[in-house]
Formats: structure tokens, sequence, C-alpha cells
């Protein structure tokens, strides 16, 4: 939909042409910065889109479905990440939020979440540390993005932070945002239909086409953002997409 603040061509054009068609249209991301009332006012403000916030998914929003969904509410997490990760753990989630090392013992910690942290710091890695190794702490990962893609080219995404955390405790998390499914099975779940009733609409092989074929849906790569139809032509299986466009106009 966007590349930074910046509207990607044709993306707002087609989604009203699918909705006036009677599709029902997802979205859906792997950055956990952000709520999802963020991301609507983002859509508005970037795309001129008004998308109902129940649309929206993110990694943090479904990090929080599951650990509510696996019967965590009221349990702690020490939370490596930004305010919105941080804000959908307490309100979906309803699990006590951690957020400053040393301000509980990591014993008292049930588990350790990670995504985009801007102000990621080695107290906090020794904090997750002594949490999950002395402890009992669950780690858990929003996402293993490596990297996001703003104009200026690609940054550091949460997932080299999990791989701090990975690296420090030796332990591998459980990851929640794609290409993992549970946050598209939820949106499956919120659509009331069948993955072979979906269709995912990417721009990354890794996440996006992965996601959609681990699910079940069809799967449509879109040139408009970090993959080639070199790199995509010479993919393997499990990340080849059932069909690659130019732009989202010929979603149409």
């Amino acid at each position: 939909m966007y590349l930074g603040d910046t509207p990607i061509p044709h993306a707002a054009e087609t989604v009203r042409r699918l909705e006036d068609a009677g599709k029902s249209v997802f979205y859906l991301t792997n950055n956990s910065g952000r709520t999802r009332s963020s991301y609507q006012q983002k859509l508005r403000d970037v795309n001129g889109l008004d998308v109902p916030v129940e649309r929206i998914f993110t990694s943090a929003y479904a990090t929080a479905l599951y650990l509510r969904d696996s019967g965590a509410a009221g349990q702690s997490a020490f939370v490596i990440g930004e305010a919105g990760l941080a804000q959908e753990l307490a309100e979906v989630g309803h699990l006590r939020v951690v957020t400053t090392p040393d301000s509980t013992s990591p014993d008292e910690i049930d588990y350790v979440i990670v995504g985009i942290d801007r102000q990621f710091t080695y107290d906090k890695l020794r904090f997750a540390h002594a949490a999950v190794t002395r402890g009992h702490a669950t780690f858990i990962a929003t996402n293993r993005d490596a990297t996001f893609p703003m104009e200026v080219g690609e940054i550091p995404g949460g997932g080299s932070l999990v791989a701090a955390v990975a690296c420090a405790t030796g332990r591998e998390p459980i990851t929640i945002g794609k290409p993992e499914p549970h946050a598209y099975e939820a949106i499956l779940r919120s659509a009331g239909v069948s993955a072979a009733e979906s269709t995912m609409v990417g721009d990354r092989l890794d996440t996006d086409i992965a996601v959609g074929k681990k699910a079940g849906a069809q799967t449509v790569l879109v040139l408009t953002g970090v993959t080639s139809r070199m790199v995509a032509d010479s993919a393997p299986e499990y990340w080849r997409p059932d069909m690659i466009i130019g732009d989202l106009r010929s979603l149409t």
C-alpha cells in the first residue's frame, strides 16, 4: 500500500474496485511497532482509504490474540518492542506488560516478547536473557523479518533483535508473524472463509507468499516492492507464487 510514507501507485484505486466488486480486503503487516488504529490512520493519510480497524492485522495484534487464546491473560510479559506492541498485548491479550529491565525479578516474567524496538539496549537484552535462561519465560517473536523497506532502502527489522536474543539465550522463539500462519488464520476466522476462498497478495516471497502457501491460499506476487521477476522465477517451490503481476491493477 505504501513505501514509508509514499503511496504505491494504483494501490488505493485497486482496493476500491475490489470492494465495489463485493470483495473483502484485509491488511496484514509484520511490523509490530504500531497499533491497528495507528495503521488505520496511516492508510487514511497516505492512501486516502477509510479502513475499519477490524480489517487490519499486525504481528503485534496476532501475538496478543495467540496469547489470549492460549490462556495467558493475567500473566507477565517483558516486551522488547515499541508502544504499539505493548498496547496490543495489554488491551487484547490482557497481559501484565513490563518494558523496563530490572523493574521486577526476571523469575516473575512468563513471556519475553520481541518486536521492532528503536530504543533497544544491552540492558533489555540482558534482562531478556535472564528471564529466559534463569527464569521460566517463554520466548516469542512477533516476526523474524531481518529488514523492512523504506524510501531510502531497507533498514534493520524486528528479526535482527530476535536474533540477538536467540543468540544470547541459545533458544529459538515461537514465531507469530509471517511466514507462520497464525495471523493469516486469524484473518480467515474473522472473514468467515476457508483458505481456498482467499488470496494473499504481497511483495515478499519469504513472508507474504510463504504464509499464503502455508495457509493453503492462492498467492499473488506484486512487483512494486522488494522482489524482482528474476528472483521470483528462480524461487524454490515453497516460495513460488501462483501469479506474478506488475502492479495491483491486474487484480481487477
